[in-house]
């Protein structure tokens, strides 16, 4: 019989059945305008010449909560803010589902957690998440400075709800960033996105 951790793992992962997106690796990555938790309306054109980083995230994902419980996330997005990335982190769970944020909950949320991330974007209406086919929580999202989607997928090669298997994967968004700053070619520039299915 199988135990009931493994039961809640088969329940909670989602596969993507292929490798087919809404908007395609090497094709440039689709505008939008959302508002952060105080209000502020960002625009992905906003940050044209930059390295933008996406983060589809729900607090109350487990595969979310591995990631932030020890503060790898929050790690994460220190070192490469600090390095001139911008990373927008975009809640499209829809009003009354798992992990929807009023504005001020969500600038509670960042605070507590002690969030690195440029803003938090709040993206109810799903239409956001739709427009890149965001499936799972965390599902990331590497641009580069001219606007062209160079990464899509899993955060990193392990997927599990242990924290302790972070530190132990290959970070694909990290490998595809420092690929791309040395002018090489990624090699997992698209992988399957694991994690809690966004709530639209």
């Amino acid at each position: 019989m199988k135990n009931t951790a493994t039961l809640f793992l088969a329940a909670s992962l989602t596969f993507a059945s292929g490798l087919t997106a809404a908007v395609e690796t090497g094709a440039p990555a689709p505008d939008f305008t959302l508002a952060d938790t105080t209000g502020t309306e960002h625009s992905l054109s906003d940050f044209a010449g930059k390295y933008v980083v996406l983060e589809w995230t729900n607090h109350k994902c487990p595969f979310v909560v591995k990631h932030y419980s020890e503060g790898n996330m929050q790690s994460l997005q220190e070192s490469m803010t600090e390095d001139g990335v911008v990373w927008l982190q975009i809640v499209s769970s829809a009003e009354g589902k798992q992990g929807y944020l009023t504005p001020e909950a969500a600038e509670a949320l960042r605070e507590e957690q002690g969030v690195n991330s440029t803003a938090m974007l709040l993206d109810a209406s799903g239409e956001v998440g739709r427009a890149y086919d965001a499936r799972t929580t965390p599902h990331m999202y590497l641009i580069d400075p001219e606007g062209t989607l160079i990464y899509q997928g899993a955060i990193d090669s392990i997927r599990s709800t242990r924290a302790s298997d972070v530190a132990k994967a290959e970070n694909y968004v990290v490998s595809a960033y420092e690929s791309a700053k040395a002018g090489e070619p990624i090699e997992s520039a698209t992988t399957v996105p694991y994690g809690c299915s966004v709530k639209y």
